[in-house]
């Protein structure tokens, strides 16, 4: 059951996570998780959407991007922290199960949590990255390991934080390449680079392969949608294909045409209906 206070701050681990909580206290709870280089505020759209339909939205900035969560090394930064945080939000929430969404590095957490702790999870919706074993599977079968370039360059220390302050020109090129516009690209430069996220955002990729073999078998037993769109330029046809191989549950593929990497703010109307179907309703 939802709790019955607004939630603005969730402690866990030593850190306090900032959280948006918006809608009906007393509807059914969607949790929201941003990828890099972003915070909640890329779900806000969305979450107003789903507000409308009812729901109460449960929107955390994450590891690395909070104010007061942002601890050093990339170790703070591997998979199981990632999943004990979201389980953390949850339960703040009321202690589930939620319907939970996530986008880009989101995604990858909330196939984890899924898998983790099914108890925790009525409903899934993951957005551009699929399951971590069909990224992998993806990278040997598909041209998937030529798009993840950039992971390679932002796993090194240091080198990727002295390039996007140094160069910021080749950032905002870089961005505006993946169909960001300027108005998100300033809020990246905002939020991020100036805001002091930069590091923390980068650990996730520094910790990427600190991962156990057991990660890229683990099944969702929850009814699951994975969306991809066919503009995105950093995550393959064939990665998102192949996601459904790791769903139990009911599972659907939805492919947006003409839509970049960015979903949640480019199609937030089609986002939230996805989002409500799966959740059942």
């Amino acid at each position: 059951m939802p709790t019955a206070s607004r939630i603005s701050s969730v402690d866990h681990d030593g850190l306090a996570f900032d959280v948006r909580d918006t809608g009906p206290q007393d509807g059914e709870v969607v949790v929201l998780l941003h990828g890099f280089p972003q915070t909640g505020a890329s779900w806000a759209e969305v979450a107003s959407l789903l507000n409308e339909r009812g729901y109460r939205t449960i929107v955390p900035d994450q590891r690395g991007y909070s104010r007061c969560a942002r601890p050093k090394g990339r170790f703070a930064y591997r998979s199981s922290r990632l999943v004990a945080d979201t389980a953390a939000v949850i339960r703040a929430a009321g202690g589930g199960p939620v319907h939970l969404a996530g986008h880009d590095w989101g995604a990858n957490a909330a196939w984890a949590t899924a898998a983790r702790h099914p108890e925790l999870v009525r409903s899934l919706t993951t957005v551009s990255v699929p399951h971590a074993g069909a990224f992998a599977r993806a990278m040997l079968t598909s041209d998937q390991l030529v798009r993840s370039y950039y992971m390679f360059f932002f796993h090194l220390p240091w080198l990727p934080e002295f390039a996007i302050r140094r160069w910021p020109r080749l950032l905002d090129r870089t961005l505006a390449g993946t169909g960001m516009t300027p108005a998100q690209i300033a809020a990246v430069h905002r939020e991020i680079v100036h805001g002091g996220a930069l590091t923390g955002g980068l650990n996730w990729y520094r910790a990427m392969f600190l991962v156990s073999p057991a990660s890229l078998r683990a099944r969702v037993p929850a009814r699951t949608t994975h969306v991809w769109s066919d503009g995105d330029q950093a995550l393959s046809r064939r990665s998102a294909e192949l996601a459904g191989q790791y769903v139990d549950g009911e599972y659907r593929l939805e492919i947006l045409p003409g839509v970049s990497h960015w979903i949640p703010e480019e199609a937030p109307e089609r986002l939230a209906e996805i989002i409500d179907r799966t959740a059942g309703h």
